[in-house]
């Protein structure tokens, strides 16, 4: 009866809903409204006593180890049947492979489910809780959408409606002056998201081919076949030829006068990268693989220019020779951001920015990679300053600001922004209703 399959639906609406949340930064300011720092709240999956606990057995925050607030926590609390959203059982629908866009699969419809979560907020300043709060409330009206990919074999995309149900506070203050406190906000959710059963093939099952016999006479156990009509379905759409790519670069299929001999028609760029200081240099692939007619004199290469954002990253590519004779896409590569600085950055010691004036003391300084890790920051950088040490004497440019909360062992930020990334379909364009 049962077979085993695995479409990690649950899976999937989990790192969906952290996602919503992953993203929250608060800012503390001085008595003249100057933004002294800005923080990123950690998130992580788990519950919330783990982390109340923790608190109140490490409450120095000036120890390495111990947890630090403010900071949000979610965790799946409970599944329930959704009968209102139920849809007639025997219903299949039936996609291409996306693997191969050959072999024909088919699913039953699938099952309906709410799932419910509880968002905590742990601060220790009510202000940080009420920056928090007041970031996430204005887009759920109850609900909010986010389109998922459920099953990655079928590629079926839902919109998961996450519902907002009601919302509670908690102030633990009491005990003496060595207790700490702990403001907690706790939201509950509910996300009604959608099981889907084992797939299976039918490509066999696609009618291919169908065949019609006209009879006559009235006797219908003996009767002549007078007209047999046949019909093969075909497609009025070529679905073969080459399209743009998922990797942002399209060609042409057929140019005048040479068949195949496909030219560069356009460069997406999908991720711009950062640090840039002035726009790096495109190279476009030019292997003999890449050709179709090799020792045809005349054939090409495609060339480009790149353009950067004021924040250092690429924000496109334009074509300044489109080339010909490609018959596959070709790999596009920028070279890397330069690096402009000298000596070595010295732990604790101040850096100051050039023209923001921001200062900081350094956490780590990694010479390898030319990465540092700064806290206590007064102010904001800017991209493309250079940073001083006060102690050290060091100088470089600072190519790009990085705001992640620093890792304290107790974070998930980068985890669930990563497996998000595969599975959330950003383009949504209404996430207060169904498309």
């Amino acid at each position: 009866m049962f077979e085993y399959f695995y479409n990690e639906n649950l899976r999937r609406t989990i790192i969906s809903f952290g996602t919503l949340f992953n993203d929250i930064s608060i800012k503390h300011t001085d008595s003249d409204d100057n933004t002294v720092s800005v923080v990123k709240i950690p998130l992580a999956y788990g519950p919330t006593q783990k982390f109340l606990a923790r608190i109140e057995q490490s409450p120095d925050l000036n120890k390495p180890f111990a947890i630090t607030l403010p900071r949000m926590s979610f965790e799946f609390t409970g599944l329930t049947y959704d009968a209102s959203r139920k849809v007639t059982t025997t219903s299949t629908f039936v996609v291409k492979d996306p693997n191969d866009g050959k072999e024909t699969k088919k699913s039953y419809m699938p099952v309906p489910y709410n799932m419910q979560f509880e968002l905590a907020i742990m601060c220790k300043l009510n202000d940080d809780a009420l920056q928090i709060v007041e970031q996430i409330l204005p887009y759920f009206q109850p609900a909010y959408n986010v389109s998922v990919e459920l099953v990655q074999g079928l590629q079926e995309k839902r919109d998961i409606p996450v519902v907002l149900e009601n919302i509670t506070m908690q102030d633990d203050y009491e005990g003496d002056f060595s207790s700490r406190r702990v403001l907690l906000y706790t939201l509950r959710f509910t996300a009604k998201t959608y099981l889907f059963g084992p797939a299976s093939k039918a490509t066999k099952d696609i009618i291919k081919k169908a065949t019609v016999s006209y009879l006559t006479g009235t006797d219908t156990s003996n009767s002549t076949r007078e007209v047999t009509y046949s019909v093969e379905p075909r497609a009025i759409k070529n679905y073969t030829g080459n399209a743009a790519t998922n990797v942002g670069i399209a060609t042409s299929v057929f140019e005048f006068g040479r068949a195949n001999c496909g030219v560069v028609t356009g460069i997406a760029v999908t991720f711009g990268g950062g640090g840039y200081l002035s726009p790096p240099n495109v190279t476009i692939s030019n292997e003999v693989s890449e050709k179709n007619y090799i020792n045809v004199p005349g054939i090409s290469t495609a060339t480009g220019i790149s353009t950067i954002s004021p924040g250092g990253t690429v924000s496109s590519i334009n074509i300044l020779d489109s080339g010909y004779g490609y018959v596959i896409t070709p790999e596009v590569t920028l070279s890397n951001p330069e690096s402009e600085g000298t000596g070595t950055f010295t732990f604790n010691e101040i850096v100051t920015g050039s023209s923001s004036g921001t200062t900081a003391r350094v956490r780590t300084w990694d010479a390898s990679s030319n990465v540092l890790i700064v806290g206590t920051v007064s102010g904001e950088f800017i991209s493309g300053e250079t940073l001083v040490g006060s102690t050290s004497g060091a100088s470089y440019e600072l190519r790009i600001v990085d705001v992640q909360p620093a890792d304290d062992g107790f974070a998930d930020n980068i985890n669930i922004e990563t497996e998000a990334d595969s599975i959330i379909d950003f383009s949504e364009q209404n996430p207060f209703g169904m498309p």
